[in-house]
């Protein structure tokens, strides 16, 4: 099959995309992905591992705008438009649609084009943006994608606890796709770091609890920590002036895909600090849950959330409250228990061969395409 994913990033580091693209290519599909440039920094067109890219910029109209939300309708537009172009220069079967951001440019290229429909919903994406606008806001986008959803012939969703808010609206089956990683090693490998090595490589905003992590880690003696991803520029000007003035937290910036998993497994352990107070963080399990399991490498993570959940039901890392004197509390005891440290990193992996992997997830990803009747 021909498919066709859309996306409202500019697909430089969208792992789940990826892994799903890549192993719908092994199985003889061909990709092509039209992705949000929202900064017009991006090559327009590429090829990267067999996946066709395309990216749409922001108009000058669009840039004036001050807030993405505010956006959206004139990129459902114009992606839309450039849809029909490469459907017309190469016709596709599937048009797979990555969260609610991109689904009403697939519902409305169904309805031109007679061609199938998946949607891939990778969070409650109502629920997300509610942590920076009002709630009235996100219900009505709630309310648009309640009405999207006759028209989706096959539904994905990120987690298993999605079902039980999306069975309140729509009757449809659904299957939940995790984003875990492919296995690169069954035998664990303990790390040489002098000191405890700590490590964050993901978005960057206040959600995440970087400064208040920066600001935990400086005071504590044989530790350090590195910081990497992207975010908006204000924030990261914040973070590398509190990274200045510390001797053991060092900011890296914007890090290759292929280099994330690497990374993990140099460190000795990964923070992943939450808000528990999100109703997303609560039935999601972050990605950095499943870095760190392939990688054998122990988490600190936060109470209250499903990474939470899983890293107590695995054995596999810390949970502590979502303060810092807990997380300091966290990070003292693995730097003063190396033997702690590598057991819970050995169970991080034994969880990855064992349940927690892509191949596993591949498996469920692929029977649903073969299931779509084209």
């Amino acid at each position: 099959m021909k498919i066709l994913m859309i996306i409202d990033n500019s697909f430089t580091h969208d792992p789940r995309v990826y892994n799903e693209a890549r192993s719908l290519i092994n199985a003889g599909h061909e990709i092509t992905v039209l992705a949000w440039n929202k900064f017009n920094v991006e090559t327009i067109n590429e090829t990267l591992d067999g996946i066709h890219i395309y990216r749409v910029n922001n108009s000058k109209f669009m840039k004036m705008i001050p807030f993405d939300l505010l956006t959206l309708c004139f990129w459902w537009k114009k992606a839309y438009k450039e849809s029909l172009k490469l459907y017309e220069n190469k016709p596709f079967d599937v048009v797979h649609c990555h969260d609610f951001a991109s689904l009403p440019i697939g519902v409305k290229l169904k309805k031109k084009l007679g061609i199938k429909l998946v949607y891939d919903a990778h969070e409650i994406w109502g629920y997300m943006i509610a942590k920076r606008y009002p709630m009235w806001f996100a219900n009505y986008y709630l309310w648009r994608e309640k009405g999207l959803l006759p028209h989706v012939d096959k539904f994905i969703i990120a987690e298993d606890g999605y079902s039980e808010y999306f069975k309140l609206k729509t009757s449809k089956e659904m299957t939940a796709i995790l984003n875990c990683k492919p296995i690169i090693t069954k035998e664990y490998n303990p790390t040489n770091n002098e000191k405890l090595s700590l490590l964050y490589i993901g978005i960057l905003n206040s959600a995440r609890y970087i400064l208040e992590i920066i600001d935990v880690i400086k005071d504590i003696k044989d530790v350090e920590c590195i910081i990497g991803g992207v975010g908006l520029g204000k924030f990261i000007d914040n973070i590398k002036q509190n990274c200045s003035k510390t001797n053991n937290v060092k900011f890296i910036g914007k890090v290759p895909p292929e280099k994330v998993l690497p990374m993990t497994k140099d460190s000795d352990v990964v923070l992943c600090m939450i808000n528990p107070n999100v109703y997303n963080n609560k039935i999601a399990t972050a990605n950095k849950q499943f870095e760190a399991m392939v990688c054998g490498r122990p988490i600190i993570c936060t109470k209250d959330t499903r990474s939470g959940e899983i890293t107590e039901n695995e054995n596999c890392g810390i949970v502590v409250d979502f303060n810092k004197e807990s997380l300091k509390q966290g990070i003292i005891k693995l730097r003063d228990s190396p033997d702690v440290c590598e057991e819970l990193g050995k169970n991080a992996l034994n969880a990855a061969v064992n349940k927690y992997n892509w191949e596993t997830e591949k498996k469920k990803l692929l029977k649903l395409y073969e299931s779509l009747e084209v």
